[in-house]
């Protein structure tokens, strides 16, 4: 063990990171507290950091269960529901920006990253909404709903850079921007992210980028990087993809020339050209190659280290699988724009704090342990209610007893809604006195 943490240590770092009074203050700032002050601001928080453990589904009634459970003063359904405000998402995207800046897992990736400032995967997800939103949110076909999530992961740090929500009709691509940004990153693209002046871009602001092919770009061969014993049949002057199906041998290896339009400049358009190179790695199973278009050298990098390299989108597949699966991202039974907006801040948070949370963990966990993300979610899930009730005493709050919690969430909301007891007594009662 590298240290030995004390009975409290979680509690601390949790509100450490995400100070009462910072969170107060800055709930004070965009105006998401009211004058009588009976709302909470940290119990809130948490409870939507760690509330979407409290059922089996991810519901507007269990954040407000777990509120009840962590605050002094309890909140009705009603009262509840009237807080969730166009201020409260804006609040909650402010919070999950902050904890991006802040929080950094423990370098876990392989060494050969190690020349790299971080490692990053672009990706987007689709989130299915109610039909009534299709104004707000545009679906893809007629009648229908849906959301876009844009992030850009960070392999390196096990979080997330940035992030976008778009409808569903906005490309992956057109989130993604290049800058200065990318010096020393390497960014791993899958084919939605694939434009020639995007690599060129990447590659003039010194970052590196590694991507699948494209069939239609088809670049031409202008040098062989590796040279091959006999009969080989040679590739310098033709279309990478005019002769690929020729091919037997285990690797390609060469450099290609592409062809792109700058950026228009007082109406004008320029086109240019560089040289990149292209390998492929055959797959024996499908008798073909993966093929991919990079500026790492070879010199560093053989084909086989970079069919490693895109292996690791896979990371981003297991986040979004996270997001859904562990946080119910994917969830959303409501029509108000707003509150669709609160639901996916909140699994956001929850992201966030989990990685935090990790950090902790490798910190005072022996070096040669290894924390996979699939196991860390299901973890951090199965805790998240034990947690949530820790910090709260933590805090010094002082929940109503769970009798009187009990009584409030389980009696009769609706009084002009019998429900069958009352019904049976109705029917019953005459009879009985006649």
């Amino acid at each position: 063990m590298q240290s030995n943490p004390s009975s409290q240590e979680v509690e601390r770092h949790l509100t450490n990171f995400l100070p009462s009074e910072a969170l107060e203050d800055h709930a004070d700032a965009v105006g998401v507290v009211e004058r009588d002050r009976k709302l909470q601001i940290p119990p809130l928080v948490w409870s939507f950091a760690f509330g979407f453990a409290g059922g089996a589904s991810r519901t507007l009634a269990n954040f407000r269960r777990s509120y009840n459970s962590t605050a002094d003063k309890t909140l009705s359904a009603g009262g509840f529901y009237q807080r969730l405000t166009p201020t409260l998402a804006e609040y909650l995207r402010d919070l999950v920006e902050y904890g991006l800046d802040e929080v950094a897992v423990p370098h876990t990736v392989s060494e050969e990253f190690n020349r790299f400032r971080d490692v990053i995967i672009a990706d987007g997800t689709v989130l299915r909404l109610h039909e009534l939103l299709s104004e707000e949110y545009e679906g893809r076909r007629d009648e229908q709903a849906g959301a876009r999530l844009h992030l850009l992961h960070n392999v390196t740090e096990q979080t997330i850079d940035r992030f976008s929500v778009t409808d569903e009709k906005r490309h992956d691509s057109t989130q993604f921007e290049t800058g200065s940004w990318l010096e020393g990153r390497l960014a791993i693209f899958d084919l939605a992210y694939f434009k020639y002046r995007r690599f060129a871009l990447i590659d003039e602001n010194d970052g590196y980028f590694v991507s699948r092919l494209k069939r239609s770009s088809n670049p031409v061969v202008t040098d062989e990087l590796r040279e091959w014993r006999g009969r080989a049949i040679p590739l310098e002057g033709k279309k990478i993809y005019d002769v690929v199906d020729d091919l037997c041998r285990k690797y390609i290896d060469v450099e290609v020339e592409i062809e792109f339009d700058r950026r228009e400049y007082a109406g004008t358009q320029s086109r240019d050209t560089k040289r990149f190179r292209v390998v492929g790695v055959r797959n024996e199973d499908a008798d073909d190659y993966h093929l991919y278009i990079t500026n790492l050298s070879r010199e560093e990098f053989l084909p086989e280290d970079l069919a490693t390299i895109y292996r690791c989108r896979w990371e981003v597949e297991l986040l979004f699988r996270e997001l859904k699966t562990q946080y119910r991202l994917d969830e959303f039974d409501t029509t108000k724009k707003h509150v669709v907006e609160i639901l996916l801040y909140a699994a956001l948070l929850s992201l966030v704090v989990s990685r935090e949370l990790l950090s902790l963990v490798i910190e005072h966990a022996d070096d040669e342990l290894v924390f996979p993300p699939e196991r860390w979610a299901a973890t951090f899930r199965s805790h998240a209610q034990l947690i949530l009730y820790r910090l709260s005493d933590y805090l010094g709050y002082s929940p109503p007893p769970l009798l009187d919690r009990l009584i409030a969430d389980a009696q009769k909301i609706h009084k002009q809604r019998p429900v069958l007891q009352e019904q049976l007594a109705t029917a019953i009662k005459p009879a009985a006195e006649a």
